[in-house]
């Protein structure tokens, strides 16, 4: 068993694409290959810099040009490109380029989302199909699904023409964990599970070609949003489960086993530095599981692992 460190050259040399990697865990995975060494090209479409038409749902501040700088900042290098990943047409122009500019990829990470204000707060949750909102539903299932179909359909060319290659889908709770519980609603429930299937079948596919393709969960993850939701931040996250911050909201005793989205970030890491990561395809893994098997912690030395302590 290899057993990861903070090597800064650990993936010097490595090209890594992160789609999805404006916030949460996509800027936490870029960020964890940049402190390995690798080219990281961040996708999304936030961007300061991009056009104003493709920018995200959400009324935001982050963006693709940020999660580049953090990616240089740790020391490896961040490329950042507006893509829309609903858009085929974005998408083959990114794999041109990246084939152009690199001629291939060692990681590919499917991370697209956007469907956080779609799939609503908690007094939305368990809202029956017949009454749900019908084309929010839809929308759900294209932002969590179609675009992760697009994305490999474009840039898997570039992960197989040279063994070694990894994909990981970013999904929310494991297979088995999905398959015993309903997940907030009928569209929520089938995009997660759907995205944990996309590794296995690609996993199938991929297998010949000498490349290894994984689908990854966080626990419950200190992203931006979910930080904003109690008043802190990644610096004094604890104040939030004494209910001391004012105006907002204490967070349950569960939160108390939260990740940052650098953990997950480093669970990537640790795959892509291992030469035996073949033995994980078609697998369903979590964060805290690479974290026992691998000897990585988080940011604070912790190795959190909510799924186990039911923090959901």
């Amino acid at each position: 068993m290899v057993r990861w460190s903070h090597h800064r050259n650990a993936l010097r040399g490595r090209v890594a694409l992160v789609a999805g990697a404006t916030r949460g865990a996509g800027r936490g995975i870029a960020a964890a290959l940049g402190e390995a060494g690798a080219t990281v090209i961040c996708t999304g479409r936030s961007s300061s810099t991009g056009t104003a038409a493709i920018q995200s749902d959400y009324a935001r501040t982050e963006t693709i040009e940020q999660t580049a700088g953090l990616v240089n900042g740790l020391g490896g290098v961040g490329i950042a490109v507006q893509v829309d990943h609903l858009d085929s047409a974005q998408v083959t122009r990114l794999a041109e380029r990246v084939r152009d500019e690199h001629g291939h990829l060692d990681v590919l990470v499917n991370d697209i989302w956007g469907g956080e204000i779609l799939k609503g707060p908690p007094p939305e949750w368990n809202t029956p199909v017949w009454e749900h909102d019908l084309d929010k539903g839809l929308r759900i299932l294209r932002l969590a699904v179609e675009t992760h179909l697009v994305t490999s359909h474009h840039l898997l060319p570039l992960v197989i023409n040279r063994p070694g290659g990894l994909l990981v889908e970013v999904t929310d709770g494991t297979t088995a964990f999905n398959a015993e519980h309903y997940r907030i609603s009928v569209y929520y429930d089938l995009a997660k599970v759907a995205v944990n299937r996309l590794a296995y079948s690609q996993g199938h596919e991929l297998e010949p070609h000498g490349a290894t393709a994984v689908a990854l969960t966080p626990g419950w993850l200190r992203s931006e949003m979910m930080l904003d939701n109690f008043g802190v931040t990644e610096a004094n996250w604890r104040d939030a489960l004494h209910g001391t911050v004012e105006g907002y909201p204490a967070a349950p005793a569960g939160f108390a086993h939260s990740e940052s989205p650098r953990y997950i970030g480093r669970a990537i890491a640790a795959l892509a530095t291992d030469p035996a990561r073949a033995r994980w395809n078609q697998h369903s893994l979590t964060s805290a599981e690479l974290a026992r098997a691998y000897g990585f912690t988080d940011i604070d030395g912790s190795q959190p692992d909510s799924w186990a302590h039911q923090a959901f």
